[in-house]
């Protein structure tokens, strides 16, 4: 790749970032595409959240990738949102363009993506455990794929919360959604029992030994098992589905799709699918055996 003067930059905010893979998914694709831009990897604190989305503008930058904890905070700073992100009131992807900043959410095309052809949600019921930014993309996307029912489970207490929140996604997309206590045991046994597909969208597990249920809850044997988190490569929330003879999925596919969304979305330019797949697996592997 050759910088020079006329070299744009896009870039993923968040804390912690330093760890992320999606710097090398989006300058490979640069590359492949010849598209004369650099993506960076910003750690941020809080305070700076609003100088540095102000930077997209003033450094004429393609546009950035929002990760957590502020995808549910960057709303004040964009001139426009999507429809889709603005009724989960979540944004994961800014595009730049004639000055103006505005804000989408890939994140549930990413999820879905991830999981097809091996699984479709359409008339199927789904449980989520988690309900941050990403976990409401997906509800959503799968709200439009035809789920049949959602239930949510959240810690105690946040339940209130979280109540206020998912009864906003009820009203705007003419839907009912479940909502429990993850602490019990119970609730989540009955639900698991019902589901064909079991998320963890929590970030319980990347430690590599914590789980976010306990590790004598079952799952029904057809149920696809999916974690949001792609490192360790196999969670204990994974390796709890695996044992007991379940597929399952972690979260690099999403991660990968969501990027390939928020590519297009940036540069309107094809994404090379299979040339950046093919590599970040290679990429993925070392990293995981490091």
């Amino acid at each position: 790749m050759k910088i020079d003067g006329y070299t744009r930059m896009a870039a993923v905010i968040a804390h912690p970032i330093r760890h992320s893979i999606s710097p090398f998914i989006h300058n490979l694709a640069y590359e492949l595409t010849a598209t004369n831009a650099v993506y960076l990897a910003w750690d941020i604190a809080e305070e700076n959240l609003e100088s540095t989305i102000s930077q997209i503008r003033t450094l004429d930058m393609i546009g950035a990738n929002i990760s957590m904890p502020f995808k549910q905070k960057v709303f004040p700073y964009l001139d426009e949102v999507d429809e889709m992100a603005l009724k989960i009131g979540s944004v994961n992807t800014i595009v730049h363009r004639d000055g103006k900043l505005k804000g989408y959410n890939t994140d549930g095309i990413g999820f879905f993506r991830s999981l097809h052809p091996a699984f479709s949600i359409k008339g199927k019921t789904m449980v989520v455990l988690g309900a941050g930014g990403a976990a409401l993309a997906i509800i959503a996307q799968a709200i439009k794929l035809g789920v049949k029912q959602i239930t949510v489970f959240v810690r105690k207490e946040r339940l209130t919360y979280y109540q206020a929140t998912l009864e906003g996604l009820e009203k705007a997309f003419g839907v009912s959604i479940q909502l429990g206590a993850i602490e019990n045991d119970q609730d989540l046994q009955a639900s698991f029992d019902q589901a064909d597909l079991i998320l963890n969208a929590t970030g319980v597990g990347m430690d590599g030994h914590s789980l976010p249920i306990g590790p004598h809850l079952s799952f029904p044997s057809h149920a696809f098992i999916a974690d949001m988190a792609y490192y360790p490569a196999a969670t204990p929330f994974l390796k709890l589905g695996r044992e007991q003879g379940n597929r399952t999925l972690n979260g690099l596919g999403m991660l990968f799709y969501q990027a390939e969304a928020a590519f297009e979305l940036m540069t309107g330019k094809v994404f090379p699918t299979e040339s950046v797949w093919e590599a970040l697996t290679t990429e993925y592997r070392q990293l995981v055996c490091d």
